[in-house]
C-alpha cells in the first residue's frame, strides 16, 4: 500500500471521531466529542491559511490516508506555541538534600514542582493510528511528517518542541498517579479531570492545584511508581521521540504523571537532516535510497515515504511517490532520509 500524509479538514470529522471511541481514556488531545473535535479541526484550517509569521496559538492536524482508497487510518497534532491561552502546566521532580550533624545522616527527599517551564514552546502531541494499519513503518511515517513540516514551516514554531506521553493506567482505565495527588485536591475522578481537560482547557489547575512542592514520600506505592512512566500504548510513540532526539528530563504530565520530552527545534534529527531539491524525473526502478519526502505548503503540504536518488539541488523520485505527491518535474521538495 501507499500512503500519504497531508493537512486535515472537516471532511475528516468522522473518521477523527472514530479514533476518539478508540483510544481509551487519557488522550486528551483526541476527546470522543464531534463539536470539540469540529473545533480543532476548523482551528486546523485557519492556521494551515494563515500566512507565514511566528507562532501565537495555532493548530495543525494532520491525516494519513491510503492513497488508492482515500481511507483516513490516522491522525497527528502540532501546537505552534504552548501556554498562550492559558499557563501550562507540568511538574518538575527534583531532590532536595538534608544533612543533619547530630545523627550523622544525610536525607534526600524527591519532590514535585508544579511549572510552567515549557511556556512559549512546540508541542507535538495527538498522535493516532488504526491499530489495524500499525505496521510497515507507517507510525513512523505519520510521526516524521510532523517535523518536515516544521521544517518547511520554521517560521511558524518555537525554539524548542516537547511532547507529553500518556501515563500508567490501570485496568480499570484510572491513573493511580491522579488518584494519589490530583483527586485528593479536585474531588474527581481521572476520567472526569481528563475529560474536563479535553474539553475546557487546564485553567482549573491554576485555580485548585497547590503551588508548593509535594513531597513524593506522601503518596501512595502506586502514585509513585507512575511517576514517568508510559502507557504500554505509547512506548512505541516514545521509541519514535528517542529517535528525533527527544529527552526525558524529569518533566511529568500533571494529570497521569506521564514523561514530557523535549529537544530543541534545530536538533530534530528530520529537522536537521531536512534537504530541499528540485524534482528532476522519475527514478528507475530497484535503485535509489528510503527517504520521507514532503512537498506543497500550507494546507497543500503532503508527505510520503519513497526511494530517491539525490543528485546535488536535483532528486530523482520513484513512481509511487511521485504520484502519492502529485508531483511534477520541476517542483520543490523537502526530503529526509529514512
Amino acid at each position: 500500500m501507499n500512503w500519504r500524509v497531508r493537512a486535515a479538514g472537516l471532511a475528516d470529522l468522522d473518521a477523527l471521531f472514530g479514533f476518539a471511541t478508540m483510544t481509551g481514556g487519557g488522550f486528551t488531545n483526541l476527546p470522543p466529542d464531534r463539536d470539540t473535535l469540529a473545533a480543532k479541526l476548523e482551528r486546523s484550517e485557519a492556521a494551515f491559511a494563515r500566512p507565514e509569521s511566528p507562532p501565537e496559538d495555532e493548530l495543525y492536524l494532520l491525516a494519513l490516508e491510503e492513497v488508492a482508497t482515500g481511507e483516513v487510518v490516522g491522525t497527528a497534532q502540532i501546537f505552534s506555541r504552548v501556554g498562550v491561552r492559558w499557563p501550562f502546566y507540568s511538574y518538575r521532580l527534583a531532590t532536595l538534600t538534608q544533612t543533619s550533624q547530630q545523627l550523622r545522616r544525610t536525607f534526600r527527599a524527591e519532590m514535585l514542582n508544579l511549572v510552567t517551564d515549557f511556556e512559549g514552546a512546540t508541542e507535538v502531541g495527538g498522535l493516532f493510528l488504526h491499530p489495524e494499519k500499525r505496521r510497515d513503518g507507517v507510525g513512523r511515517l505519520l510521526a516524521r511528517s510532523r517535523y518536515l513540516f516544521i521544517a518547511m514551516h520554521r517560521r511558524r514554531f518555537g525554539e524548542e518542541v516537547m511532547a507529553e506521553l500518556r501515563g500508567r493506567l490501570d485496568e480499570k482505565g484510572s491513573s493511580p498517579f491522579w488518584e494519589g495527588l490530583g483527586e485528593k485536591f479536585f474531588g474527581m475522578s481521572f476520567q472526569e479531570a481528563d475529560s474536563f481537560n479535553a474539553l475546557h482547557g487546564n485553567q482549573f489547575i491554576a485555580d485548585l492545584m497547590p503551588k508548593h512542592p509535594i513531597y513524593t514520600a506522601l503518596l501512595s506505592d502506586d502514585a509513585r511508581a507512575a511517576i514517568g512512566q508510559v502507557h504500554d500504548s505509547g512506548k512505541p510513540a516514545l521509541a519514535m521521540l528517542e529517535e528525533e532526539g527527544f529527552r526525558y528530563d524529569g518533566y511529568i504530565d500533571i494529570f497521569d504523571g506521564g514523561p514530557a520530552v523535549s529537544i530543541r527545534t534545530e536538533q530534530l534529527r528530520t529537522v536537521r537532516e531536512a534537504r530541499k531539491a528540485t524534482l528532476g524525473g522519475v527514478m528507475p526502478p530497484g535503485s535509489g535510497v528510503p527517504a520521507i519526502v514532503a512537498s506543497g505548503r500550507g494546507n497543500m503540504f503532503n508527505a510520503t515515504f519513497a526511494d530517491i536518488d539525490a543528485q546535488g539541488d536535483s532528486v530523482l523520485i520513484d513512481a509511487a511517490g511521485r504520484s502519492a505527491l502529485s508531483l511534477d518535474a520541476g517542483e520543490e521538495v523537502t526530503y529526509a532520509l529514512r
